[in-house]
């Protein structure tokens, strides 16, 4: 069984495909994927009404909770598996197979895969797991719904491209794809752009190729920012690197 909570929320099993829309509308597509991504603990039955409904709840909560997990069930059901929705006086837990495949923990699984690979000297095998990362987490997460949980969420998977993004960047840059290797390190300041790492990362690409303007420009790009955004300037640590790319020309 293969589970995306990412992009559009599906289920597969062998050739059957359970699609977003059979999860029991809006509120059974949060109730799916907050359940499947907490599938190690029971859930609270109020912290689930929490997530489906947040500060409305409907006037008939349990009949109303009680019809979402029955559609929940029936496309597990349909998805022809063992897989199902267990219900205890205080709690809800989902049940998935053993050996499930679920994208999110998929990601999490390949970045540590991809950057011990890269520390290991196995750059092929690095690659790959990194480019797994990536494509997963760039297909975003309940797009259009908010929540405290759906923003941690998103966080975490932004954390999880940024490092994939690292590792796909250190090893194009070594293979002397250069192109691609800025590629990659561009887009890991347009993720998080008051992550200074980024910065610093990107300057001494460009300083490595020889492109010193350009790393000077990364470095009034970051100050600019910074100033105009949060009132402050860059570290010491950015400003460090930027006397000693503007030192290496004179």
């Amino acid at each position: 069984m293969r589970i995306y909570l990412t992009g559009r929320v599906s289920i597969e099993n062998g050739e059957t495909l359970v699609e977003e829309r059979e999860l029991a509308g809006r509120q059974g597509r949060l109730a799916f994927v907050f359940l499947a991504g907490e599938r190690h603990r029971p859930i609270p039955r109020e912290e689930l009404v929490s997530v489906v409904w947040r500060d409305t709840p409907p006037n008939e909560i349990e009949t109303a909770l009680n019809a979402i997990l029955s559609k929940l069930r029936s496309a597990l059901k349909k998805a022809g598996s063992t897989a199902g929705v267990e219900v205890r006086a205080r709690t809800i837990e989902i049940r998935l197979p053993a050996d499930v495949w679920i994208d999110l923990e998929h990601a999490a699984n390949a970045v540590d895969e991809a950057e011990g690979s890269a520390r290991g000297s196995d750059p092929k095998r690095a690659w790959s797991a990194a480019v797994t990362a990536v494509i997963i987490a760039r297909r975003g997460f309940l797009p259009g719904e908010e929540g405290p949980w759906i923003e941690a969420r998103r966080t975490r998977l932004r954390s999880l491209l940024v490092r994939a993004l690292h590792t796909l960047s250190h090893i194009t840059a070594s293979n002397g794809e250069h192109a691609l290797a800025l590629q990659y390190a561009t887009e890991i300041i347009e993720i998080e752009p008051f992550q200074e790492t980024g910065y610093r990362y990107l300057m001494q690409m460009h300083a490595h190729m020889g492109n010193r303007g350009e790393a000077l420009r990364v470095f009034g790009k970051c100050r600019e920012l910074f100033r105009d955004e949060l009132g402050a300037d860059p570290s010491q640590e950015t400003e460090r690197l930027f006397l000693e790319i503007l030192r290496a020309g004179q």
